[in-house]
């Protein structure tokens, strides 16, 4: 053991303050009222009693349902309340501190084996050599372990009498933690207060246990300059222009906000005259080095990611480069770590020149990677196209939009002031679907929508200009032709015109099957829409009309049911171009199997498409497998609200035409969704909902023939940098931020969970709370984060961020968060661990973006146990391989496989 303690500390034998006491438990008069959930936001909760909670308070609530539709079930929930002895304005920022804390000593219950619990106090002696507790029966001797004894120390219930049945239930797994130590090792089961005193007491006990095991890096010196504090006395000096020793107030805060960006100037002002009144200084405009240093440590240190430092960094406050190879392949799941990428990730992210010579990684460095790119939660091979293009374009999902250019308080057939930059915004958006309706406009010129009078030739000019800027698979334009059969043929026109070579025109071929890859049909614009029957040889005939004329709303119920069959005449011109997206109208499934042609498309209301969903699940996905679908709002959201996609993905509908420009819930599942291959608008269906042996039931309650279910083990840790709600002035900057976890999918697998609310945290809470869940179909999963305020005024939502569940990297991982319109937030992220297990077996899980079929080393096959009777055994040993092989063919029946090759297919 080192002689001495480390730098900051106080000498041995110095007075020890006295103990930390918790706060005493609330009276009667502090009882706290239920929560009830507001309507307004997708997980919204809030206080409606007139009292507030006592300071030090958390909030916890059991988790609500989602409902079918994607809303909230409206239930009580009730708060619960936990105390923390760890003051909040105390920040732990490096091991000195944890020391510090653990020599003043602190309550902790003490777990016996007889699963009974007893408070004692707590502390390190100031030698540092023992931890002892009192009161005890045992003799003082006995009541204490040597440090250099420990072997261990693990956190949470990672021991069997912390796991036992009568205490699983009585604490959170983040507020235990057990010290193993002794030749027999021996175990000391503790539960804190909270998870800061579990911190401060495991950065400790391993900081302390290292140096008696590691002596590479000797005792720590206190005549040593720390390296950390090195490097920012270096970038004080550079900014020291007069090299006086001092710099304005100004020039530090643009300093510090430079090196931690998202940090408030009126926090670092405030720290600065902090420190300056407890040095006994007044106030002033200049700052000296010391209190640059001080401050920025205080300020820019993460007391959770520099207790993760400490867990995986073998020598004093920092990684090397074999610690920092643990840490990547044992919890952000890397593969094939060498030194090489090591040192690569610490010349990029480390600042000081000492370790980047050294080859370290200190507590800057660790966080600036974590908070980095490479670190977040997304993961990169999605950022590119990462999927089977080569599919027949049915077994895509295509991100469509529905009367882009609305605005969002504006009906779609009212005077609306419509704008092509919606138009724009889609297409840089990824979309691949693209509605125009075309109406008659002045002077022969065709426009586009009823009240704005976009001219169609300046709409079609913008589509053409981004149409393949963000993807280059094939743009549908889904047309609604209102107008009259001239200005039909000028729609032609200018379709021709613009577009030129990229418009398909290739006649489908009988012969063929399915309908070609979206790799064939790349930088191609296919027209969707109504053709002449080929027995039409005139120059003009009549269609059907009773999708369009629906969809729009145009006429009301009576007139209608008065005309079932609405027509209109459509022009030979405008017929030719329409190729592979042939508009039909729907006559049933079973009609659909016998005369449906591969290139015809039917479009679908959102309720028509919802009784389908509910009533022909099955039938419906089994109609998606071969043909075309395109679902549109109902006329009745004159708001320009949107559906819930997930109802008519988990059905195979490929074509989900959204409102892009009404923001919400809705277009966070769409936006998320199509994030998953490169933004390019198409998404791979799960191989289950494309292949034609497969058997799809949407309403199934559990795992999938040969698909496993996934364990999501999801730790809400801090928020950085967070937002304040919209109307929250009259707040000030309190904010009291609580997370929403939500699985959206199957109906099997869509729930909602929460942390605890924090309050009083500022821009940066931490919540340290773990939530589960588990996914029975992880390909149609989405997770969504929303970061709510628990006492709000005006807007309770903060922020959010929506993402496929196969595009989730593991490890501790930053999400960024988005604000209500998918906008970035600066600098705002939720620290997060995540874990994904199988459902069988534990550890990790097989690689994601392919589940499919088990291989046979996954399966599980049916096998006998010997009995020990000779003669019965023989019998039933040859019973084995018949069982194997029915195992085998069970599954390759239930599981979907590839019959055919698709790209030969449309080559062919």
């Amino acid at each position: 053991m080192a002689d001495g303690p480390p730098a900051g500390l106080p000498p041995s034998g110095s007075p020890r303050p006295g103990p930390v006491r918790a706060p005493p438990p609330p009276t009667a008069g502090s009882q706290l009222s239920p929560l009830r959930r507001s309507g307004g936001s997708a997980c919204s909760s809030r206080d409606n009693s007139a009292e507030r909670d006592p300071p030090g308070l958390a909030r916890t609530a059991p988790a609500a349902g989602i409902m079918k539709d994607g809303s909230r079930q409206r239930s009580l929930q009730k708060k619960t309340v936990s105390f923390s002895t760890m003051p909040s304005s105390r920040k732990l920022s490096s091991t000195a501190a944890c020391i510090s804390f653990m020599l003043e000593g602190c309550e902790m219950k003490k777990v016996r084996s007889n699963s009974r619990m007893y408070s004692r106090f707590f502390v390190l002696d100031p030698d540092l050599r023992f931890m002892h507790w009192e009161p005890s029966k045992k003799d003082s001797d006995k009541a204490k372990i040597e440090i250099k004894s420990v072997k261990e120390v693990r956190v949470g219930k990672k021991t069997p009498i912390l796991r036992s049945n009568g205490l699983s239930d009585q604490f959170p797994d983040e507020c235990a933690f057990s010290i193993i130590y002794g030749d027999n090792y021996e175990s000391l089961d503790l539960v804190a207060s909270s998870a800061d005193v579990v911190n401060a007491w495991v950065m400790g006990l391993r900081y302390l246990a290292s140096y008696g095991k590691h002596t590479l890096g000797g005792a720590p010196e206190t005549s040593r300059p720390n390296p950390r504090t090195s490097w920012v006395s270096s970038v004080f000096d550079i900014a020291d222009l007069e090299k006086e020793g001092r710099i304005p107030v100004s020039r530090a805060m643009q300093l510090i906000r430079a090196l931690n960006p998202g940090m408030k100037a009126s926090m670092i002002e405030l720290k600065f005259k902090e420190l300056q009144k407890a040095a006994s200084e007044k106030p002033r405009e200049e700052v000296s080095c010391e209190v640059f240093v001080e401050a920025y440590c205080e300020l820019c240190t993460r007391p959770e990611v520099f207790f993760l430092l400490v867990q995986f960094s073998s020598n004093k406050e920092y990684m090397g480069l074999k610690d920092l190879t643990i840490f990547l392949e044992a919890e952000q799941g890397m593969e094939g770590v060498t030194e090489e990428m090591c040192m690569e990730i610490i010349s990029k992210y480390e600042p000081s020149k000492e370790g980047r010579e050294k080859g370290y990684l200190a507590i800057d460095g660790f966080t600036r990677y974590l908070l980095s790119a490479d670190c977040s939660i997304f993961d990169p091979q999605h950022r590119r196209v990462c999927q089977d293009m080569s599919q027949p374009l049915s077994h895509y999902f295509i991100s469509s939009a529905h009367g882009a250019c609305l605005a969002e308080d504006s009906c779609f057939w009212g005077g609306s002031t419509s704008d092509i930059g919606g138009y724009v915004a889609a297409l840089k958006a990824g979309c691949r679907s693209l509605e125009l309706v075309v109406c008659d406009g002045p002077s022969g010129e065709p426009v586009v929508g009823a009240g704005a009078r976009l001219a169609f030739s300046r709409v079609v000019g913008a589509v053409a200009e981004y149409a393949f800027e963000a993807s280059e698979f094939p743009l549908i334009l889904c047309l609604s032709v209102h107008c009259c059969c001239a200005q039909q043929r000028v729609v032609v026109e200018h379709l021709r015109k613009t577009f030129g070579d990229k418009l398909y025109l290739v006649p489908p071929n009988p012969n063929e099957g399915y309908l070609p890859s979206p790799e064939r049909l790349k930088r191609c614009v296919l027209i969707q829409g109504r053709k002449l029957p080929p027995s039409c040889q005139s120059s003009e005939g009549e269609v059907s009309d009773d999708e369009e004329t629906s969809e729009l709303g145009l006429l009301p119920s009576e007139e209608r049911r008065e005309q079932p069959h609405h027509r209109r005449v459509l022009c030979h011109e405008l017929s030719d171009l329409v190729s592979l997206c042939q508009m039909v109208s729907f006559q049933g499934f079973e009609a659909s199997r016998r005369v449906q042609r591969y290139w015809e498309v039917c479009s679908f209301s959102e309720v028509e498409a919802g009784r389908y969903a509910n009533e022909e699940p099955e039938d419906f996905v089994a109609y998606n497998k071969r043909f075309l679908s395109r679902v549109y709002p109902s006329p009745m959201r004159i708001d320009a609200s949107n559906m819930n996609p997930q109802d008519f993905w988990k059905c195979g509908c490929q074509m989900v035409a959204m409102n892009y420009q009404t923001p919400g819930l809705m277009m966070d599942l769409n936006a998320g969704w199509f994030r998953q291959n490169g933004s390019c608008g198409y998404v791979l269906r799960p191989a289950i909902m494309r292949d034609e042996v497969s058997y799809f039931s949407v309403n199934r309650r559990d795992a999938f023939p040969g698909i496993s279910a996934q364990l999501l083990h999801l730790k809400i840790i801090s928020g950085q940098n967070l937002p304040k709600p919209k109307g929250s002035g009259a707040k000030g900057d309190v904010v009291e931020p609580y997370v929403c976890a939500e699985i959206h999918g199957i109906p099997a697998d869509c729930i909602e969970k929460r942390t605890k609310t924090v309050l009083q945290s500022g821009d940066n809470p931490v919540f340290e709370e773990s939530l589960e869940f588990q996914v029975n179909l992880p390909e149609l999963a989405i997770l969504r984060f929303m970061v709510l305020d628990d006492d709000y005024i005006g807007d309770e939502f903060i922020a959010q961020y929506t993402i496929p569940f196969e595009c989730l990297q593991t490890g501790y991982r930053h999400v960024p968060l988005q604000s209500i319109s998918g906008d970035a937030l600066p600098n705002a992220t939720l620290f997060v661990h995540v874990a994904i297990t199988n459902r069988r077996g534990g550890g990790k899980a097989h690689r994601r973006g392919l589940s499919g079929r088990k291989g046979r080393r996954m399966r599980e096959y049916t096998s006998t146990k010997a009995t020990g009777i000779k003669a019965i055994d023989e019998v039933f040993r040859t019973a084995t391989p018949p069982l194997r092989e029915a195992t085998d063919l069970r599954e390759n029946m239930q599981v979907p496989r590839t019959l055919w090759s698709p790209s030969r297919s449309c080559a062919a």
